[in-house]
């Protein structure tokens, strides 16, 4: 059976719940309720298994907070003996429109500190990333408010049609490999 890690980043905590920031925990939140599996603390994440076609997927939410998010990947990735080519992190991303999404297979942390924790720890940027976009609607100096600010009436409106293709492209992630995955994902 072919394991697939999938890694949904975010920050614990009820205060960040619904924020742009969290948009991993709640990717990976909202396949869980589409296939009604529930979340358990364990080691350094809450953690979800799924089987879909011969597949297994290790769905995590790691319980670090962002900014040492690689702690939880690295040990999880050894301890259920998961091919880094088979590690999906989900991630919110500045630069691309809001709930737009794009599939890479490696590539710099763009300033995003997850991503950063994750490559020290690893010591590779060789890894695929999901970067759901989240936009970047705010003014000068007000990034940081902005990230862990809460979905806008219109975006959270938006999102559950977003959430969806979100699952759908882990689901392929899997089933038809990265290369297929982002030839039918990326951009849409």
């Amino acid at each position: 059976m072919k394991k697939f890690l999938i890694v949904g980043l975010g920050n614990i905590g009820e205060k960040y719940e619904n924020t742009r920031h969290n948009i991993g925990f709640k990717v990976l939140d909202y396949l869980a309720s589409q296939e009604a599996l529930t979340f358990e603390t364990q080691k350094l994440a809450d953690i979800a298994t799924y089987k879909l076609k011969g597949r297994t997927f290790i769905l995590i939410k790691p319980n670090t907070y962002m900014n040492l998010s690689g702690k939880a990947v690295q040990y999880w990735l050894t301890k259920e003996k998961v091919p880094l080519q088979n590690l999906l992190v989900i991630t919110d991303d500045l630069n691309l429109p809001f709930g737009s999404i794009r599939l890479k297979t490696k590539g710099s942390d763009g300033g995003h500190n997850g991503l950063k924790d994750i490559q020290d720890k690893l010591n590779t940027s060789q890894y695929n990333r999901f970067r759901f976009g989240i936009s970047d609607a705010f003014s000068s100096g007000k990034q940081i408010d902005y990230v862990l600010g809460e979905w806008t009436e219109e975006e959270s409106e938006k999102l559950k049609e977003r959430l969806n293709k979100a699952t759908e492209l882990i689901k392929s992630f899997a089933l038809a490999g990265v290369n297929h995955t982002m030839n039918a994902f990326n951009g849409k």
